[in-house]
């Protein structure tokens, strides 16, 4: 048998290296030799500590590798503390011995194979054939991939779930654990009954989250129908959704799956204004599902803030959503006015104030149908003052006639009267008032334009022999409480809702409140309404939904009350508790918020403002427009035209009672309402069927 060179080699080593053994000792007791041969046995002995303490196979020819060297160290020691060479030679024998055990012992370089060659003259064994796996409805023989047969032998063992067998199974890339899986019935022709989401779970040991069963759609080449399922298992998908979701899948799960702030709806894109502090989301819903419908409580939490913050804002626009989420509140800031925002332009619109999704918010001076009206409700300190200063500095830039009348004095009315034609104080200034719009819808009606022909008021038509006239009644509900005036001031403000816009007269109503049980009637709040854009200020919670159905909103665009404030609220109360100190006050920055109702929807809207303080006459032209001399003479003929903040006239608001006559009404609370009474001096004066006809009565009693 040969035997390989290197173990030669070192049986020849062995055989040399024994003499040097028994002799190092005995000749020279301080030689290198011995030193090297004793570290050499060390080195041994540690090996063999390091095989005893290792885990891995193979620690006996580990020690068997390294005995070599710690047996020739103990002859080297028994040596060098023998006396001379010891009884009967004991170190020759010592040293013969190690060097036999070297050629008998499979030596030092055999050890170190892990796979030793086989014989020469040794055949090769004999390849043994393995018996074919039996067939099953698991592994069919198909041509399967080695992953899809791996899931089969899974299935199979785990009984094969729901009675069904795997067809294909299909690996996610980038997912180590996700997988899909088409599945059909084991038995042919019955439908797939008991596989649900759980028993697949179980299967793979996922979450049953991780599991998602649909139906297969038949397709070319392919069964469908109840007997096949495809069943998604995405443990890795989940995970990764849950820790670092898309836009789309972050909308998906939080905001638009079912009972969520806006469900159905699909994210779009997402836009950051930085410039405005503002982040957009677009969604769409599918036209089936019909309006948004979006609570935006639930999606104020799922935009991690608080619907009262005023920071999230809704536009809804068809089947389309725009989620809009200020960094801070925009109805929290101040947009001061400027004469560039109230100059209407070409269509009569200027801008009122700011959407609380930034729109420019703007009213109008004028419509289609002719000269605009104006209805504001604010409770006091709501910003109503504003509000009005803002109209009439439009309507005077427009090149309106401006009137003014208030039911109370008021600081910032009377600034704002300095500039209009006409303004002042009281029920019976106001009535005046209404008294002149009256007369004048029949004077404008009676006066020729330029091409000789009547025409009602557009600001499209050259020739119009008059201006606008924007009249402002302030407080009005308060003035048609007045005993003596107010029911023809109210029945002379609706008549002037019906036509003035006509004769470009538009009335402009400020109060606090348009309900009919506070004197403010249906009809006159339907005419406003129609040919004017509401502003609504700061209206207390509890009136909101009853302020909105007078205005003829529907109840499902009633919009939620304004908070507050629109301060974020001060971090720390806990501290401040335990350090019982009190809360800090609440900023009340809510002036001039509140809705502008131009179509079904209020919007939300912070209005312009004006600095009463520095000054507001920049805001308003040079040029103040006023009547012109035709309407004036008439008026004057109607004994309509003076100083309105006169006493009552004699006659001016029914006959003068006799003396004989101890029931006859009192000096200004006649019988006769609204139909403009004339004194005696002037009731020959009749220019008009309308003025026979009051003469008449006046001489009838009637």
């Amino acid at each position: 048998m040969s035997v390989p060179r290197s173990v030669a080699l070192e049986r020849t080593l062995y055989t040399l290296t024994a003499p040097v053994l028994a002799a190092a000792p005995n000749l020279f007791a301080d030689s290198p030799v011995n030193t090297v041969v004793q570290l050499a046995g060390a080195a041994g002995v540690g090996g063999w500590v390091l095989a005893y303490k290792s885990d891995e196979p193979g620690a006996g020819r580990k020690a068997l590798r390294w005995s070599p060297l710690v047996f020739a160290a103990a002859v080297d020691i028994a040596a060098k503390n023998t006396i001379g060479w010891g009884p009967w030679c004991l170190d020759g024998l010592l040293a013969a011995g190690w060097a036999a055990a070297g050629l008998l012992v499979m030596p030092f370089s055999r050890h170190t194979r892990r796979h030793h060659r086989p014989a020469l003259a040794t055949p090769p064994p004999a390849p043994q054939l393995q018996p074919a796996p039996e067939p099953s409805p698991a592994q069919p023989d198909d041509g399967a991939d080695a992953f899809t047969r791996q899931v089969r032998w899974l299935w199979e063992a785990r009984g094969l779930p729901g009675r069904t067998i795997v067809v294909t199974a299909t690996p996610h890339e980038g997912m180590p654990n996700d997988l899909s899986l088409l599945l059909r019935s084991a038995e042919p022709g019955r439908p797939v009954s008991g596989l649900t989401d759980e028993v697949v779970a179980a299967v793979f040991g996922v979450d049953v989250t991780d599991v998602r069963i649909e139906e297969v759609a038949r397709q070319y080449g392919r069964e469908g129908g109840p007997g096949w399922k495809e069943v998604h298992v995405t443990p890795d998908r989940n995970e990764r959704r849950h820790t670092a979701p898309t836009n789309h899948e972050w909308w998906a799960d939080r905001i638009g799956a079912t009972g969520a702030p806006v469900p159905g709806s699909a994210f779009v894109k997402k836009v950051r204004d930085q410039e405005r502090k503002v982040t957009h989301y677009i969604a769409q819903v599918p036209d089936e599902l019909g309006e948004p419908r979006v609570n935006q409580h639930t999606l104020a939490a799922a935009l991690k803030t608080k619907y009262d913050e005023g920071r999230l804002f809704v536009t809804v626009d068809g089947s389309q959503v725009l989620v809009s989420l200020w960094d801070s509140s925009p109805l929290a800031q101040v947009f001061p006015a400027t004469r560039e925002l109230l100059t209407p332009d070409k269509d009569g619109r200027w801008v009122t104030g700011y959407l609380g999704n930034g729109q420019p918010a703007r009213n109008r001076v004028y419509t289609d149908r002719g000269a605009a009206h104006g209805l504001f409700v604010a409770p006091s300190g709501g910003g109503k003052t504003q509000l009005m200063a803002l109209h009439i500095a439009a309507d005077a830039l427009f090149g309106a006639v401006v009137m003014l009348a208030t039911e109370a004095p008021d600081e910032k009315t009377a600034v704002l009267g300095k500039h209009t034609a006409r303004y002042g104080v009281g029920a019976l200034y106001m009535i005046r008032l209404l008294r002149v719009l009256d007369a004048l819808m029949e004077i404008r009606g009676e006066m020729p334009w330029e091409d000789g022909q009547v025409h009602d008021w557009d600001p499209a038509r050259p020739g119009c022999p008059y201006q606008m006239l924007s009249a402002y009644l302030d407080e009005f509900l308060s003035a048609a409480r007045n005993g003596e005036y107010g029911a023809e001031i109210m029945d002379l403000a609706e008549r002037v809702s019906v036509k003035g816009r006509k004769y470009g007269i538009g009335l402009k109503v400020a109060g606090q409140s348009i309900y009919v049980q506070d004197g403010f009637t249906q009809l006159l709040c339907e005419n406003l309404r129609e040919n004017c854009i509401p502003v609504v200020l700061k209206v207390a919670p509890k009136k909101v939904g009853e302020m909105f159905k007078a205005l003829g909103i529907p109840s499902e665009y009633t919009p939620d009350p304004l908070p507050r404030s629109f301060s974020p609220a001060e971090e720390g109360r806990i501290e401040r508790v335990m350090r019982g100190e009190p809360e800090p006050p609440t900023d009340s920055n809510t002036g001039g918020a509140g809705w502008i109702v131009e179509a079904k929807q209020p919007d939300v809207l912070r209005t312009l403002y004006m600095d009463f303080k520095d000054g507001i006459d920049d805001y308003f032209p040079d040029t103040i427009e006023t009547l012109t001399d035709h309407e004036i003479r008439e008026l004057e003929a109607r004994d309509l035209w003076f100083d309105w903040t006169e006493p009552p006239r004699p006659g001016e608001f029914g006959p003068e009672p006799s003396d004989d006559e101890d029931d006859a009404p009192k000096k200004g609370g006649g019988q006769r309402r609204g139909g403009g009474g004339k004194p005696a001096a002037r009731r020959d004066a009749v220019t008009s069927p309308r003025q026979a006809l009051e003469a008449i009565k006046n001489l009838s009693g009637v």
